[in-house]
């Protein structure tokens, strides 16, 4: 008999043009994928993500929030939304905190002219999961995907 698959939750900052997503394990505190994909295929991902064990999606409580709880709730999918105020500040100031020490803008710019070299928007969805669980999650050099990760490999 296998083991069940660990608690997971997902991470939602829902946009028009692209979508921030995050997977983290909730015992662990640990974040097993990122990725920046337009809205489409991130309701796929969140799809395949729950079909794999994933219990609980966290999404900024924002303006577009609404037709996404929906959607995710008629799909079965449980959400909760979140308080998403000042997170693209605080994300940009995450980002630093896990990227920042490779990059030669921490040490020639002060912090508030260093702008992320990407889109930051999975950070922003790792917020929301770190407000819903009260907690920072550890996050160690996860790629951020840009396309569904069960297309991941093929040619």
């Amino acid at each position: 008999m296998t083991a069940p698959a660990p608690p997971r939750l997902a991470g939602l900052d829902p946009g028009r043009s692209k979508c921030g997503l995050l997977l983290a394990d909730r015992d662990s505190r640990t974040v097993l994928a990122a990725a920046i994909l337009p809205p489409a295929a991130a309701l796929e991902q969140l799809q395949h993500w729950h079909r794999g064990g994933m219990d609980l999606v966290v999404l900024g409580d924002g303006t577009g929030s609404a037709p996404w709880l929906d959607q995710l709730r008629r799909l079965g999918i449980p959400a909760e939304p979140v308080d998403e105020r000042a997170t693209t500040l605080a994300a940009r100031r995450r980002y630093w905190q896990l990227e920042g020490q490779r990059s030669w803008q921490r040490w020639l710019l002060p912090a508030g002219l260093r702008l992320p070299p990407r889109d930051i928007d999975d950070v922003v969805a790792q917020l929301l999961l770190e407000r819903h669980l009260g907690t920072d999650l550890s996050r160690n050099r996860i790629k951020v995907g840009r396309q569904l990760e069960r297309d991941r490999g093929r040619p």
